[in-house]
């Protein structure tokens, strides 16, 4: 049986913690990283009849969506639902992982699972984040140009969209002159060094900057190496909010309406005014969307779909597109086929099991 960290280091790995947004509280809520684990119920809410479901199944980790620690605790003493989860999953011993933000964030996470449902196509990020990439630029020896870029393809660098192992190179010349505990690769300590070097720069993700460094220092010859890390503002097209893509073939607005009642299960959905024209190109944002109306919008999108729109926000979309609510369940529900699908890959024969508890507060009469 794997232990909490095992699956905890897969999780972040497809969705890392630094992706969440700043309100929010993803990452282990109880539990000890060590803990040795019988199997693994995946939800999309934790509450209490997700602990006794747990219980049952003989599982001691609740992968959940939603964080059920959201703001501070100030005391656990049962007066609310949040306080007696948490006080039934520390005394039965269940650790409880919460992934939420930082999976809405990555490309192949919530949002993209809602598109897949829908079988749309050439599906990018909505609204792509800002100021998640890096360049690092360092010189080298052109003999040791190819061992120390393999490296750094190696530790994450290089890769922008759709394309990898990407950097860029510039041949010059460096001087350096060692003092009397230097231990120069080329040259002479105490002797002015004039060196034919590679400027190889490369592109990469902040949250892999640790990797890369180390690649770095283990594989660049020099005793000190020199490099520069600059923060990009560049948009980062693989890490952001909400998603886009494009039915195969144009529907009606009304045969597309039913489609999403179909798909998620929908009793009920709320709608703007339809505007009489096909529905080819569709934006969407898992759980509550109302922020990324505009960038809908203006991506020229034929229907927005999302949830939790108040009564005066579906007047913003003044007859530019439709504005599907269907509800912040119904748009979340799948979730959890993603803690499967990232655990059973690594962990074929550890006890998963997608929860049974219909966790949603909302009923519909």
């Amino acid at each position: 049986m794997p232990k909490l960290h095992e699956i905890i280091s897969e999780l972040e790995r497809f969705a890392p913690l630094s992706y969440q947004e700043s309100y929010d509280n993803c990452g282990l809520l109880t539990g000890h990283r060590d803990m040795e684990l019988s199997g693994a119920l995946l939800s999309l809410d934790c509450i209490e009849s997700t602990i006794d479901e747990a219980l049952a199944k003989g599982c001691n980790l609740i992968i959940a969506h939603h964080p059920i620690i959201f703001g501070g605790l100030k005391r656990l003493n049962g007066t609310n639902y949040v306080e007696r989860t948490i006080i039934k999953a520390i005394r039965h011993d269940i650790a409880i992982y919460a992934c939420h933000t930082n999976l809405d964030n990555v490309k192949l996470g919530v949002n993209k699972k809602i598109a897949d449902k829908l079988g749309l196509v050439n599906q990018r990020i909505l609204s792509p984040k800002k100021s998640l990439l890096k360049k690092l630029v360092t010189f080298v020896p052109g003999s040791y140009l190819e061992a120390l870029r393999t490296a750094l393809f190696g530790a994450g660098a290089g890769n922008i969209g759709n394309y990898d192992q990407c950097s860029f190179t510039l041949e010059g010349t460096g001087s350096f002159r060692g003092n009397e505990h230097s231990n120069p690769v080329l040259g002479e300590k105490g002797k002015l060094s004039l060196e034919k070097e590679t400027r190889l720069e490369l592109i990469f993700e902040g949250v892999h900057q640790g990797a890369i460094l180390s690649a770095l220092r283990q594989n660049h010859p020099y005793e000190e190496v020199a490099y520069d890390i600059y923060q990009l503002e560049n948009s980062y097209q693989d890490v952001g909010s909400g998603m886009i893509g494009e039915l195969e073939e144009p529907m009606p607005e009304m045969e597309f309406l039913t489609l999403l009642k179909q798909v998620f299960n929908v009793k009920f959905l709320k709608h703007t005014a339809l505007r009489q024209r096909a529905i080819k190109t569709v934006a969407l944002c898992g759980g509550s969307g109302s922020f990324l109306l505009k960038s809908a919008i203006n991506s020229k999108s034929d229907i927005y779909i999302s949830a939790d729109f108040k009564y005066h926000e579906f007047f913003d979309a003044e007859g530019k597109i439709v504005v599907a609510d269907i509800g912040h369940f119904e748009t979340e529900q799948f979730t959890p086929e993603i803690f499967y699908e990232i655990i059973s890959n690594k962990f074929p024969n550890f006890a998963t099991y997608l929860t049974e508890t219909n966790t949603n507060p909302v009923n519909y009469f």
